[in-house]
């Protein structure tokens, strides 16, 4: 494969974080990692020592980035809540409250539309099993959906609060 072929296309399955440093190998390992890991684990899929694994995972707990579970062994896993505040951070600092309030306005026109739909207040709530065999495909299709339009009205609408809060008045 040539480099330009490797430029634009997607990385290589066995190594997917080939040309990276170690740093960036680790924090790559960690927000693949489905389960919290060992230090020596995560070495293992960033293709580095253990030490050195161990050194940029305590620079991540530092950060917040990953939470360290105390135990023998000692486990690591990407921290989600602080992804979710990046997001909404970045959501209100690139998007005015008015934007922000029509995201949310259609989302939640949207998340009506599947509630009506499917009769039912959450994408849990719906027996999949209940459908015709040929649609159940989009039905899973569906649901994925409306759990995403749940989850990302509540990110803008974390982030509308946000925005709104940085531009009201001070009252000092």
């Amino acid at each position: 494969m040539t480099d330009e072929m490797h430029r634009d296309g997607p990385p290589p399955f066995d190594r997917p974080f080939d040309g990276e440093d170690t740093k960036q190998r680790v924090y790559g390992a960690v927000l693949h990692a489905r389960d919290p890991m060992t230090a020596a684990e995560l070495a293992e899929r960033a293709d580095c020592s253990t030490e050195s694994a161990r050194t940029h995972l305590s620079f991540y707990v530092d950060l917040g980035i990953v939470i360290k579970h105390e135990g023998r062994p000692v486990r690591y896993e990407r921290n989600d809540d602080y992804f979710e505040w990046r997001r909404v951070n970045e959501l209100a600092r690139e998007n005015t409250v008015d934007e922000l309030q029509t995201r949310v306005s259609e989302l939640t026109d949207r998340i009506e539309d599947y509630r009506t739909e499917y009769g039912a207040d959450s994408p849990a709530d719906v027996d999949v099993l209940e459908f015709d065999p040929e649609r159940i495909d989009d039905v899973y299709v569906e649901l994925g959906q409306w759990a995403t339009a749940i989850e990302e009205r509540a990110l803008h609408e974390r982030a509308r609060r946000k925005a709104a809060g940085s531009t009201a008045p001070s009252h000092s």
